[in-house]
């Protein structure tokens, strides 16, 4: 929490720069209240530092710990009096630290740059993990590092890097302040000033969506912007293990990557599809392909930003995107969705099934990356797959009590909890969430969180047994 709070001060410095009063000062009591909250917190909980923490402790401090930056993110927005309502504020800043990119504000642009900065900085810092950051800066949580690693990272395992974990947090967040400048370097060469590129960059690699302007990545008229987002996209729904392997010089490990290449494939075939649909209403081959990519990889990798309304494209184009939102990035990417390694498990997993109907007696080993992959792997996703889907259908339910119809209600669901943003209906990329009830939003929320978090890390704690000695 204190960590978040000294975050604040950057869109404060920014809010003070273009002479913004009101903001910068919403920014240091909001900043202050939760840091002189956070060190009375710690006094009181002095007595247990010496404890070692669990899984169950590393479960309970990230679902938390989500719940309690999102409060305090909302601060700001409630006290500059941009987003009065608290409900309002705190489903935009949720939206921000679970990179999901949906949205309540019907005018963008009417915020002040304070505040545009730290929505699209919530989606930096919630992107690689706000416990990830906390483990690589804070070397007293000791062991219990690793179990919160597993608890946040995305997807159904983690690689540990090296021995330690606080290395391993390190190097993540290394990588990631890489690409952040480098992909914010093209994007101010290709036209964006400092401020845009910034924001803009980190929506992309923490595949959120949130932008600076209400045409999102539109408003930028320029195919080397529109064609550097699609790179960094992409490379962030990666995992972001192959690239430690990679500049470790484990080149074959990289590409040998089951999930990598499932990956680039679906994006590839995908967006050729929908390129060669939209030549009519693009004209050409290459501009509709930028158009097809650039959404293709929006879609994919959960990211939410839009250079066109796709809910006008042919149905044919709609149709993919719409499959796409039940997919995602990679394990251990900043994408949300099911994941790719997930269901390129159960796929496979399929086909052995169908080869066991033809020879009974034989016996078909899972493998992915050249090694089999053992059961106690494949229960947790088959259970997630099962859980996600009992999920999607009860919160279409839920928003289905507002009246409002089926491709609305499912698809607002979907890209709630897949962390995708935009969806389709009321919900498509030119619409937001403001025109929901209060208690949809919440619910909302929570899905947000559910799908971030990876359904297990907060339904765990739901569980009797989880609170038994």
């Amino acid at each position: 929490m204190i960590i978040i709070s000294l975050f604040m001060l950057f869109p404060a410095g920014i809010a003070f720069f273009y002479h913004e009063t009101t903001s910068g000062i919403s920014f240091l009591k909001a900043a202050g209240g939760v840091i002189c909250l956070s060190i009375f917190v710690i006094f009181l909980t002095a007595a247990g530092r010496k404890e070692q923490m669990g899984a169950r402790e590393g479960f309970l401090i990230v679902t938390f710990g989500w719940i309690f930056s999102s409060l305090a993110g909302a601060l700001p927005f409630v006290i500059s009096k941009q987003i009065p309502r608290f409900t309002d504020a705190f489903f935009e800043t949720m939206s921000g630290f679970t990179t999901t990119g949906a949205s309540i504000l019907t005018d963008i642009e009417g915020l002040s740059h304070g505040m545009l900065f730290w929505r699209s900085l919530t989606h930096w810092l919630g992107g690689m993990g706000i416990v990830v950051l906390t483990v690589a800066l804070l070397p007293i949580l000791g062991v219990g590092g690793l179990n919160l690693l597993r608890a946040e990272a995305p997807g159904p395992s983690v690689d540990k890097m090296t021995p330690k974990i606080k290395e391993t947090a390190k190097i993540l967040w290394s990588i990631y302040l890489l690409f952040t400048v480098v992909e914010t370097g093209l994007l101010m060469f290709g036209g964006m000033n400092l401020f845009d590129a910034s924001t803009h960059t980190f929506g992309t690699l923490a595949t959120g969506g949130f932008s600076t302007r209400a045409q999102s990545v539109g408003a930028f008229h320029s195919p080397f912007i529109h064609i550097v987002i699609t790179v960094f996209m992409v490379l962030a729904g990666m995992n972001f293990n192959l690239y430690y392997k990679l500049v470790s010089g484990k080149v074959k490990d990289f590409f040998k990557d089951t999930e990598m290449r499932v990956y680039l494939s679906i994006f590839g075939i995908t967006t050729l599809l929908i390129a060669v649909n939209l030549i009519n209403s693009y004209g050409t081959f290459g501009r509709s392909l930028q158009y097809a990519g650039f959404q293709t990889a929006s879609i994919l990798t959960t990211t939410g930003f839009a250079t066109a309304d796709f809910s006008l494209w042919p149905a044919f184009s709609r149709n993919i995107l719409f499959f796409l939102m039940f997919v995602g990035g990679s394990a251990g990417s900043t994408g949300g969705g099911m994941k790719v390694i997930r269901l390129t498990a159960l796929f496979k997993i399929g086909i052995n099934e169908m080869k066991r109907m033809i020879h009974p007696k034989g016996i078909f080993l899972l493998r992915l990356n050249g090694e089999v992959v053992k059961k106690d792997i494949i229960y947790p996703i088959a259970g997630f797959i099962l859980f996600y889907m009992a999920l999607l259908l009860g919160i279409t339910a839920v928003v289905s009590t507002g009246g409002y119809p089926i491709l609305t209600s499912f698809t607002t669901a979907l890209a709630t909890l897949g962390n995708i943003g935009p969806g389709f209906g009321r919900v498509g990329p030119a619409e937001n969430y403001s025109f929901f009830p209060d208690y949809i939003k919440w619910v909302l929320s929570a899905a947000m969180m559910l799908g971030r978090l990876e359904l297990y890390t907060v339904l765990v704690i739901l569980t009797p047994s989880f609170w038994k000695k």
